[in-house]
């Protein structure tokens, strides 16, 4: 398994690629990789000649009150299941690769990143914004894949894609989840035993509002109602940051599902911060 830690070496390694008539995948990553990653990396694998992963914590998109200093890491484990997924290099680059000391250049997608997350979180998105333009302007790859699980993340990329005429293609994983139903995040080690059982009330209140709309409500506040009192009467160890229902292209609060639907939500565990959702198409 090829570790770079250079964008100058990583460059090298996709025009000899590419010189070769090589398509590239990319799949941007903060490390501490589990199975959601790896479902990535396989979907990259099948529909590429060779895949780059990237392993970066990224300090621009961590708010001052936020877990970037114990946010998990784990190189060498990393790179192991990098190599029994297929993938070609990692790109693992220090912060000092990525950000100057005088850096002053970001990417705002703008209204895309105002509600959900970026309403708690209001500079988590320039962060994401303009850490994945910088990885792909050094891999230049023809795909690059990400994950339902922060669906607004892919919606902001995907806009970001089509704003900024990137020549490249995203492509959308769906969520991988524990047999239990919790989706799988590299912040689930943060919680005790306790607080693993009660992160389960996440995903309840997703199937349930998913239940609803098959069954033909339509009507968001009921949806959002019946979530909010799965959430708050069930589980006690859980406080909600939002339960909102917003346009899927637009990540516009909207609360009838009249066409492509996002119902999202943040809660915390005890002081972690979870996220899940579901796309109704």
């Amino acid at each position: 398994m090829q570790i770079e830690k250079t964008a100058a070496g990583v460059r090298a390694q996709v025009k000899a690629w590419k010189k070769e008539g090589l398509s590239v995948g990319l799949v941007p990553t903060m490390g501490y990789l589990h199975e959601g990653h790896k479902s990535l990396i396989d979907r990259a694998v099948e529909e590429n000649d060779r895949v780059v992963v990237s392993i970066f914590v990224n300090p621009i998109q961590f708010g001052p009150t936020e877990d970037l200093e114990t946010y998990p890491r784990d190189l060498e484990a990393d790179r192991k299941l990098c190599e029994q997924a297929g993938a070609s290099l990692i790109f693992a680059p220090e912060a000092s690769e990525m950000y100057s000391e005088d850096f002053s250049t970001f990417v705002d997608a703008g209204k895309v990143t105002e509600e959900l997350c970026g309403k708690s979180r209001p500079t988590h998105f320039r962060g994401v914004c303009t850490v994945v333009n910088k990885l792909f302007n050094i891999v230049a790859p023809d795909r690059a894949y990400f994950g339902q699980k922060d669906a607004q993340q892919l919606a902001v990329i995907r806009r970001m894609v089509r704003d900024l005429n990137m020549d490249l293609e995203i492509i959308g994983c769906p969520i991988i989840r524990e047999e239990d139903g919790l989706a799988k995040s590299s912040r689930n080690t943060y919680l005790s035993d306790e607080e693993r059982k009660a992160a389960l009330v996440l995903s309840k209140a997703i199937f349930a509002a998913k239940a609803m709309a098959e069954g033909g409500e339509k009507d968001g506040d009921k949806i959002l109602e019946t979530m909010k009192n799965i959430i708050k009467k069930a589980e006690p160890l859980a406080r909600i940051d939002y339960v909102e229902m917003v346009r899927w292209d637009t990540i516009e609060i909207h609360h009838t599902i009249d066409g492509p639907t996002l119902i999202a939500i943040a809660v915390f565990i005890g002081k972690t911060r979870l996220i899940d959702n579901v796309l109704l198409q």
